[in-house]
């Protein structure tokens, strides 16, 4: 069914989808379904699609607010859940603002030295391990949308060598760092580097300047928590970057989804943007 599924997974089993924004936890969905999972949802409030939601009858479902950790792991065992992955972008800000947490949050947040998102659903992740149901790896049933290496759209514009070399250079150093995934850059300059307000702003920033030959180059990190961390390239992204006029971007191969792959790479090539795995 999937390379990122447990060798012991059973599909007996309830899967409880933890459904954040985008096409991305629709896609999870639709194929843990098709592969005869036992799929159940968790609508996070202001966050999920209502197409996902409704896709789902009353009693597979059920919505949490984001912070509300004790209701959450309450759910999970209502749902009887045996598995539990996370998928989507919950908004940032939240983390900051509109955040509603329960007790356990409260109790959660207290004992975390670093209160970013890495570190805050890693611990809702231990939390949910310690009730008995496995957090699985956020790539399950998305195999087919992982980037492939070489050139997958060949753009209107050449990328040079030694430019496509700078972009990765300051991406990787950008991850290593965790700052951000992503960067764009112009001829040796860095235009902006992905930080907490995600990719599609900094492609907004960087398209500001009004720079010729930009390039976007988007990475994993090192020791990424892939069970609810994985970098995501889709139709928004493809959209932003064609309004920042930047023409190219590179993608690490078999790191990042390219969510729904055949009309991203179509409209790609509509457009004359070029995407090329590295």
């Amino acid at each position: 069914m999937s390379k990122f599924l447990p060798d012991n997974f059973d599909a007996n089993k309830p899967l409880v989808l933890i459904a954040g924004q985008g096409t991305y936890p629709i896609l999870l969905a639709q194929r843990a379904r098709s592969a005869g999972v036992n799929v159940r949802l968790i609508e996070l409030g202001g966050e999920t699609s209502k197409e996902l939601v409704e896709s789902f009858p009353e009693y597979e479902r059920s919505a949490v607010k984001v912070g509300q950790v004790g209701k959450l792991l309450k759910e999970l065992k209502r749902f009887n859940a045996g598995y539990v992955v996370m998928a989507g972008q919950v908004t940032p800000g939240k983390l900051f603002r509109g955040l509603q947490p329960d007790l356990k949050a409260i109790r959660m947040l207290a004992g975390l030295d670093r209160k970013n998102a890495e570190t805050i659903f890693g611990a809702i992740g231990n939390e949910i391990e310690n009730i008995g149901v496995h957090l699985l790896d956020a790539r399950v049933f998305m195999d087919q949308d992982l980037a492939d290496e070489g050139v997958m759209v060949k753009g209107k514009e050449k990328i040079e060598a030694k430019h496509l070399a700078h972009g990765i250079e300051i991406a990787r150093e950008n991850a290593r760092l965790d700052v951000g995934q992503g960067v764009v850059v112009s001829r040796g300059t860095v235009l902006a580097v992905e930080a907490f307000e995600g990719t599609n702003a900094m492609l907004d920033r960087a398209g500001n300047f009004g720079a010729k030959n930009c390039l976007f180059v988007k990475l994993g990190k090192p020791n990424q928590d892939t069970r609810f961390d994985v970098p995501v390239f889709g139709h928004q992204t493809l959209n932003e970057m064609k309004k920042a006029g930047i023409k190219n971007t590179a993608i690490e191969s078999n790191a990042v989804l390219l969510l729904d792959k055949k009309n991203l790479f179509s409209a790609a090539k509509k457009w004359g943007l070029g995407i090329v795995g590295i």
